[in-house]
């Protein structure tokens, strides 16, 4: 063995990811190499006058540290191979455990046991846990479980004669109902009562039904000869449904009946001016908004 067979090697080495071959004595043979050259140079400085300037001396004295510094270099090339394949080899994984030196074969054998105890005791022990917390699941008594308690009756409401209203399906309408929109709120008609005679004797031929759907104008728009009769829309200035709001309906509300005794019926988009009183509530239930 000599500092050229060294740096070979390691050149070697340094080139492949795969452990190069040596012999298992390698690391013996470069040992004794290199205690070779430090008996060479003891004995050229006892001979030399100058020790410190004989030319022997200092060439035995650099290819000691060079032969020192490229089996280290090599041995920790090595050594990183030797750790990585140990830790595949204890995985059962495919790995590259030929060409070893006796040192490097003891320290692959010792890790591939090591690695394999500490998975095996860390594995273990987490798989005793996960099946202690499904006995104590288990053997747990499932906790008792409260009836929900019933819903409170909810009260139909009545006409006053006692027999309940019938529901309304439409929100809507509810709404509009809420509000007080709808042809039963006619204070002229009350409980099937008729309105009284008009002056004179003579009836006004016109009902509160024609009245309340438009006389089939559409929805809010009187007919000419109750647009002339000064009781079916006329108001006085101080009365509050002449105080009056423009609003966009952003839902569909259905049909109203509002405080000025006419019909609206409400859909989203529509673009319409109802009496204050009317328009006050839908703005606040955000069926509506001010223009």
């Amino acid at each position: 063995m000599n500092l050229e067979d060294l740096r070979e090697r390691r050149r070697h080495e340094r080139e492949r990811d795969s452990l190069g071959q040596l012999p298992e004595s390698f690391y013996r043979d470069a040992a004794d190499y290199i205690s070779g050259l430090k008996t060479a140079r003891e004995r050229a400085a006892n001979e030399a006058d100058d020790p410190y300037g004989d030319p022997e001396v200092r060439r035995l004295t650099d290819e000691l540290q060079s032969a020192t510094e490229v089996v280290e270099s090599l041995y920790e090339r090595r050594v990183g191979k030797v750790v990585k394949h140990a830790s595949f080899a204890a995985a059962d994984m495919p790995h590259d455990s030929e060409g070893l030196t006796d040192e490097e074969r003891a320290l692959f054998d010792d890790l591939v046991e090591r690695i394999r105890d500490s998975r095996s005791q860390v594995l273990g022990a987490l798989e005793e846990s996960g099946s202690g917390e499904a006995t104590d699941r288990s053997a747990a008594p499932d906790a008792p479980t409260e009836a929900p308690e019933p819903a409170p009756e909810r009260r139909e409401p009545t006409d006053g004669s006692g027999d309940p209203l019938p529901a309304s399906d439409d929100p809507a309408g509810m709404l509009a109902e809420a509000m007080g929109g709808g042809q039963d709120d006619d204070p002229r008609v009350d409980g099937g009562e008729t309105e009284p005679p008009a002056p004179g004797g003579e009836h006004d031929p016109v009902t509160s039904d024609e009245r309340a759907a438009g006389n089939g104008r559409g929805p809010g728009v009187p007919d000419d000869e109750t647009a002339e009769r000064p009781d079916a829309g006329a108001r006085p200035d101080d009365d509050p449904a002449a105080e009056r709001t423009t609003v966009r309906i952003t839902a569909d509300v259905g049909e109203i009946y509002g405080v000025d005794d006419r019909s609206y019926r409400l859909e989203a988009e529509d673009v319409v001016s109802l009496p204050a009183d009317n328009a006050a509530p839908l703005v606040e239930k955000d069926a509506a908004e001010r223009l």
